[in-house]
């Protein structure tokens, strides 16, 4: 496979889990391009021609050597300029594989969090509520990555011609859609059934080792779990603290997440909504590997580092 092949595979993988359903992402992406016919000359030559073609723009190819086949890859949640260069280091490294946005990538990670209004209308939120609530946590979110210095981990990639890509919202909606399945079959009744749910899982089973297992940020344990929504998997980053309030409204009882701030645990607490936070890097792995797996089964090697739990989930013939 080549870069663009392996990064097709993920935005292929990440629609097909969509929480809003694959026929919504084509929707989407076909109300961009018309948007785009509209404009003039001044704004078509500023527009990102990615958004046409990628819904997830979280996501890119940041720079490609032009060395394939890709035999091997250097695979993390954080790949920053220290793993380029072990990359370099370790010598027949074809590619470096990120999770987490850097880039161009970060500077759009406001971009998908519009998702989030979507999926909340699922579990009951009426929309026009969820998208202006969204509306101000997504401005933040873009002043908040403004002034960061995006472009260091793929500036130190071209000059010693590593290909960099990093894969953020796609694999987000892979474990997302992970998790609800399980959830979902398993029907609990209590949190705590959630939480025990959990604790199976091989990625969160290494993260309890760590010290960075699942968690009960808020509600407890011998609650009735009620109405379980997978919110906080997917969507870039946190949503807005206001949204708890909507979601208990809305019937939920128990929200599920990667992370959270002291603001949103109090918020949810006022809401009387349960939270339990999956982990981040365990959960970001789950993931990854689901990705990587496809990668593997088309004979790609894969080395983990920078917090990626290495699980596979299939076995080789």
């Amino acid at each position: 496979m080549n870069i663009k092949q392996i990064f097709d595979l993920a935005i292929k993988m990440g629609t097909d889990s969509d929480l809003r359903g694959a026929s919504a992402v084509s929707k989407m992406l076909k109300r961009k391009k018309e948007q785009y016919e509209k404009l003039n000359k001044e704004q078509k030559e500023e527009f990102d021609l990615e958004a046409l073609t990628n819904p997830y723009l979280d996501s890119r190819i940041h720079f490609d050597s032009g060395k394939n086949p890709i035999k091997k890859i250097l695979a993390g949640i954080d790949m920053e300029s220290g793993e380029v260069l072990l990359a370099d280091r370790l010598g027949n490294i074809d590619l470096v594989l990120a999770h987490h946005p850097r880039g161009k990538a970060l500077t759009d990670l406001a971009d998908v969090m519009h998702l989030q209004a979507e999926v909340y209308a699922q579990y009951g939120v009426p929309i026009n509520v969820a998208e202006a609530i969204q509306k101000t946590r997504i401005e933040e979110v873009a002043r908040g990555v403004n002034p960061v210095n995006h472009y260091r981990p793929i500036d130190t990639a071209r000059l010693i011609g590593k290909s960099y890509i990093n894969v953020h919202t796609p694999c987000d909606n892979l474990v997302a859609n992970f998790l609800k399945k399980k959830i979902t079959a398993a029907k609990p009744e209590y949190v705590n059934d959630i939480l025990k749910l959990l604790k199976e899982i091989p990625e969160y089973k290494e993260a309890i080792k760590l010290g960075a297992g699942p968690r009960l940020f808020a509600g407890h344990p011998d609650n009735h779990c009620g109405k379980v929504a997978v919110t906080e998997i997917t969507g870039g980053t946190e949503p807005s603290a206001k949204i708890y309030e909507k979601l208990s409204l809305a019937g939920v009882g128990t929200i599920i997440g990667m992370h959270q701030s002291e603001e949103h645990k109090k918020e949810a607490e006022a809401a009387h909504i349960n939270v339990i936070i999956a982990g981040h890097m365990s959960s970001d792995s789950i993931g990854m590997n689901l990705f990587l797996d496809e990668l593997e089964k088309k004979g790609i090697e894969i080395i983990p580092c920078s917090g990626l739990i290495r699980v596979k989930r299939f076995k080789k013939k």
